[in-house]
């Protein structure tokens, strides 16, 4: 009988974070400065590991590397996905993602990283940065190297419940004051275009210019992916993406659903609410994998749910 995995999160200190996972969630963070948690995560940079159940302690990588019947039999070197919750504090720095093919060549054979936000919670006012303004890649240049910073960047206002996706090559920063869902590829490659003159230990943190030029789409070219809500009584379902790497949706139950399990592994995360799946109690800041030919999920409470699958090929 196969099993819901459950995972506990690594968590990241850093420059910008916050304590916002310990209030809502109730994570054990080690510090104020907490602005990472991988929730569900195989990479080798913080790794999540299972808690409970048959492969309680084991780490997502052990049981991609020595249980891939789990993920049915798919290949690959490493688990595809990563997915984190974001709290900022303070503003991130301006950053890019390369894509597959530059990281393959700049990286050491990496993959690229295209990612996603779901907007968990914010303060009013809040925005974030996504893309910038310039028409042409001289005229990016001559902004970045002149630094006219707010003509350049793409500033949109953010509430509870938006959803971004961020594909290779485009510019982004999340900002103060958000908490967030990102689900993306599993990678850790980022280049940072500007940092807001901040030191970190008495120092500038590192730029990575010329890789960011290399890699930044221009001109920039957003599209909303979001799906129509559509509305089952019992619950809501929504396609946030359907994108190259990644299918991720949202299930707003309100008194019960069945999810359906169909792919090499699903990803849930629990936003909000609380609830159980199949019987087990879940609560929001949960995180758990159903395996290869787990079947239906059954669903039921008042919670919010963001499922993430690879994107099947046609």
């Amino acid at each position: 009988m196969s099993e819901l995995i459950f995972f506990q999160p690594f968590f990241k200190q850093v420059l910008w974070g916050g304590h916002k996972m310990r209030e809502v969630y109730g994570y054990p963070i080690p510090g104020d400065d907490t602005g990472e948690a991988w929730v569900i995560s195989a990479n080798p940079h913080g790794q999540s590991l299972v808690r409970g159940g048959t492969y309680d302690g084991q780490s997502l990588k052990d049981l991609w590397d020595h249980h891939r019947e789990l993920f049915g039999g798919m290949e690959g070197k490493e688990f595809p996905l990563l997915v984190k919750i974001i709290d900022a504090n303070d503003h991130l720095s301006i950053q890019v993602h390369p894509d597959d093919e530059y990281a393959s060549v700049h990286e050491g054979g990496s993959q690229g990283k295209t990612e996603c936000w779901y907007i968990l919670d914010c303060e009013e006012g809040a925005d974030i940065i996504i893309g910038h303004h310039a028409r042409t890649r001289k005229e990016l240049e001559e902004m970045i190297k002149e630094g006219c910073w707010d003509d350049l960047l793409r500033k949109l206002p953010i509430h509870k419940g938006d959803f971004f996706y961020i594909p290779s090559g485009t510019v982004h920063a999340i900002r103060k004051g958000t908490l967030l869902l990102e689900v993306q590829q599993n990678s850790d490659t980022t280049y940072r275009l500007y940092d807001y003159g901040r030191l970190q230990n008495g120092k500038p943190r590192e730029l990575h210019l010329k890789q960011s030029m290399d890699v930044i789409a221009c001109p920039h070219e957003g599209s909303d992916t979001r799906g129509p809500v559509e509305d089952h009584g019992a619950y809501e379902f929504c396609t946030l993406v359907e994108g190259q790497y990644f299918t991720v949706t949202r299930w707003n139950v309100k008194t019960d659903a069945a999810v359906s399990q169909d792919y090499p592994f699903l990803l849930i995360d629990v936003a909000s609410g609380s609830g159980t799946l199949d019987g087990i109690p879940v609560k929001a800041g949960d995180h758990l994998l159903a395996p290869a030919g787990y079947g239906v999920i059954r669903a039921e409470g008042a919670m919010e749910l963001i499922a993430s699958h690879i994107t099947e090929k046609h």
